[in-house]
């Protein structure tokens, strides 16, 4: 195991960050922004270790490549950087506080997520261009930060029909941040899962088992299950056991577009269901908002178990926290679009953004707003805003200026209680952030009976989720790993 050139920097100044989905869209955005806002913000002696994860080596090359060089010209042209530093400030020593290594996973394949987690709990990240430690396993001694946001959309086109009657009926601003016009089919589902590095056939017995094994839902575990494992495979990184230490996060991605009407809880995977996505979307919303109440507690506190007897023997550890967090409304390759019908796309997006919409951030960088703050803001001033219990998007004004914005969820509201039409008109909040502005134009106000039947739900997602969690785990012939780094 090779010395990492963070080894000599205190802990509470060593800063590290999983992302999944980081090659491209918001998932590069973020990775840029995150950079940018911590050589901004944090100390002047304080590392960040980001670990962006891709699905192949050649991506994870790509990738750390392309991130080395944003960083490079960051260092050289941040102006807040150099106010920061003065006048004996050297744009190396910012590069050299930053260090990029790479994992690779496919959320569909569960073996890769199991693999990729026994990869960083045992301190097998590294650099695939060689220049971290050169390209050797570093130990990862924790992680701060995990953001989920690699997805997938299932989409395969749009109802052009349905896109102008929504268009005409309730105007572009609105068609274009709830649009009821993307179409796609139901019924994908993955392949069985092959076992972390089986061979084919009948040589060790696979095919028989993956003939028994129940199908997953392809959208669902892109978006949903395959993060939710990996979360759960991570914890020997994420929990604390020193009271002063802050707890670590997990920002799960969801859509600004998941309604209830999309998630039916008979069909808790989407096997049915034409919009998948807001279906995947809609059970992590409810999975994040619900996931401090006492009831879903009752029914959650196994997902936060390491799994191991030296770590349930001590006498304190403090579980990671949840947040959700969306992009709002952002031009990406998610949405299966060919370049001519990209090019209006985008402006049409960019007309919604001058028209007034707080959702249209268009440019991914604008659109990792939200994530970064969730993965960089001090603890107190989450705690303070009640940050799990609100969904936070990326708003924008006009001239693309980003904020963190709270966000309704039917059912929840904006933050879990209800409101009337008098308390909304006293929000202190101002300009873009003002929860009406930007809200969908037939949302209902929250009624107790429907907070209510929102925590219920929340107790079924989690209890559906666990099941899942440990169904798979079984048949996976998974057993409770080691502590980090061999450390008790």
């Amino acid at each position: 195991m090779a010395a990492a050139p963070w080894a000599g920097v205190p802990s509470n100044e060593q800063f590290f960050v999983l992302l999944t989905g980081a090659n491209s869209g918001v998932g590069q955005g973020i990775c840029q922004r995150l950079i940018d806002e911590f050589l901004a913000t944090r100390p002047l002696s304080a590392h960040l270790v980001l670990i962006p994860t891709t699905r192949s080596p050649q991506k994870s090359r790509e990738t750390i490549e392309s991130l080395r060089a944003y960083l490079a010209n960051a260092a050289q042209t941040s102006t807040k950087l150099r106010s920061r530093a003065g006048p004996d400030f050297d744009p190396d020593a910012a590069v050299s506080r930053v260090h990029l290594l790479a994992v690779e996973v496919d959320l569909c394949k569960l073996p890769s997520v199991y693999d990729a987690a026994a990869k960083l709990v045992g301190g097998r990240a590294r650099d695939p261009t060689g220049f971290v430690a050169g390209g050797q396993d570093v130990t990862i001694p924790k992680l701060d930060a995990v953001l989920f946001n690699a997805g997938y959309g299932g989409w395969d086109g749009i109802k052009w029909f349905e896109a102008a009657r929504q268009v005409f009926t309730v105007g572009l601003v609105q068609a274009t941040t709830f649009p009821s016009f993307k179409s796609a089919q139901a019924g994908h589902i993955l392949p069985p899962q092959e076992a972390s590095g089986s061979k084919s056939g009948e040589e060790d017995g696979s095919s028989s088992k993956n003939s028994s094994q129940p199908v997953l839902a392809e959208v669902f575990c892109a978006n949903t299950f395959g993060h939710y494992v990996l979360a759960h495979e991570l914890m020997p990184l994420l929990t604390r056991t020193d009271p002063s230490e802050p707890a670590a996060r997990v920002v799960f991605t969801s859509s600004i577009d998941a309604e209830e009407r999309h998630l039916d809880l008979d069909d808790f995977q989407g096997f049915k269901s034409t919009a998948a996505y807001e279906s995947s979307k809609r059970v992590t919303d409810i999975m994040c908002l619900t996931s401090e109440l006492p009831s879903v507690q009752a029914v959650s506190s196994s997902y936060f178990s390491s799994g191991t007897a030296s770590s349930s023997s001590r006498k304190y550890t403090k579980k990671p926290r949840l947040y959700l967090s969306h992009p709002g409304i952002v031009c990406t390759p998610l949405f299966p679009l060919n370049a001519f019908l990209f090019f209006f796309y985008y402006y049409a997006m960019l007309l919604s953004r001058l028209l007034g919409s707080p959702w249209h951030g268009v440019d991914p960088y604008v659109g990792a707003c939200a994530t970064v703050w969730l993965a960089l803001e001090d603890e107190a001033t989450l705690d303070a805003s009640g940050a799990q219990r609100v969904k936070w998007g990326s708003a924008a004004d006009r001239h693309g200026r980003a904020d963190p914005k709270k966000t309704e969820v039917e059912g929840w509201g904006w933050e879990g209680k209800t409101e009337d039409a008098e308390a909304l008109k006293r929000d202190e909040a101002s300009g873009i952030l003002r929860k009406l502005k930007g809200r969908k134009w037939d949302a209902v106000q929250l009624t107790d009976e429907k907070r209510q039947k929102f925590e219920e739900d929340g107790v079924r997602c989690w209890k559906e989720m666990e099941n899942l969690r440990m169904q798979w785990e079984g048949i996976m012939g998974r057993r409770p790993g080691p502590e980090k780094n061999g450390k008790a």
